[in-house]
């Protein structure tokens, strides 16, 4: 197979640019460290290509035209579209996988309508994790995105097809692809509430993400995710089609609420591929 790892991490902005506001040092240590375990098993498994799972924050992507699904078949991305002072990361010039992207796309296309873009600019919610997980930036990456951000959002039961799709697509290519969905649990970002996290409600959707329970993370409605986890909860799609993709039980290997200033709550997690 060519799917060779699927996993999950926490993208919020503040878990690089308030870094040094950290009063729990040994939790954000413990976090970086496990980003790095993250990065290793990546690189272990001898990975030609990374795709990210995001939900894109307004930067390509707006009312006049959102799509539900989209798939990078860039050369070369640029980002963060953010400060740079601001997210801690310097602009860079990041590589893409185009040929593979393409036949990804194409693949994924027989059974999961997506579109499909050339050009992107990568916000903080791919810059955070490629950072930590390629900051050499020497990995070609395959940006995807999904709508957690205007409504209509992508149906939670088609982001689960379309992280399937994802996977046959990946089996159907010789390179070793790598895959990781990236979001927040409960945050309410840009809003009074922000730096609020719901532990409890967290919990309960990563124990149902762990189990790989299909059934369990599919019952989830919009209006619950709004009411109980913010508007951010609804990047939980990036984590479902991850869990889709892998079809395998998960490995939690971190999280934390004891990070407030990330305002988010931080997550680190892996899939067996099945």
């Amino acid at each position: 197979m060519s799917l060779v790892y699927s996993g999950v991490l926490s993208h919020a902005p503040g878990i690089t640019g308030r870094a040094h506001l950290v009063e729990n040092i040994d939790k954000r240590e413990e976090f970086y460290a496990a980003l790095e375990q993250q990065r290793q098993d990546i690189a272990a498994a001898g990975t030609d290509a990374l795709i990210v799972i995001a939900a894109e924050h307004f930067a390509n992507f707006f009312m006049n035209n959102m799509p539900a699904f989209c798939i990078g078949i860039g050369d070369r991305y640029e980002g963060p579209i953010e400060d740079p002072e601001w997210l801690a990361i310097e602009k860079q010039s990041i590589p893409g996988a185009p040929d593979i992207g393409l036949r990804i796309a194409r693949e994924v296309m027989q059974t999961v309508d997506t579109a499909y873009a050339q050009e992107w600019k990568f916000d903080h919610g791919i810059s955070v994790p490629l950072h930590f997980l390629t900051p050499d930036y020497d990995l070609p990456i395959i940006p995807v995105n999904i709508n957690c951000q205007g409504p209509p959002l992508s149906p939670l039961h088609r982001c689960w097809a379309f992280g399937e799709a994802l996977r046959r697509a990946c089996d159907s290519v010789p390179e070793k692809i790598a895959l990781v969905g990236t979001g927040g649990i409960s945050h309410w970002p840009a809003t009074p509430d922000s730096g609020k996290i719901n532990e409890p409600w967290d919990r309960d959707f990563l124990d149902r993400l762990m189990r790989n329970d299909k059934e369990a993370l599919l019952a989830y409605t919009d209006e619950e995710t709004y009411r109980n986890a913010g508007q951010g909860g609804f990047e939980i799609r990036t984590f479902i089609a991850a869990a889709a993709a892998a079809a395998g039980l998960g490995d939690l290997q971190f999280y934390t609420a004891e990070l407030p200033i990330f305002a988010v709550g931080c997550t680190v997690a892996r899939f067996d591929i099945v």
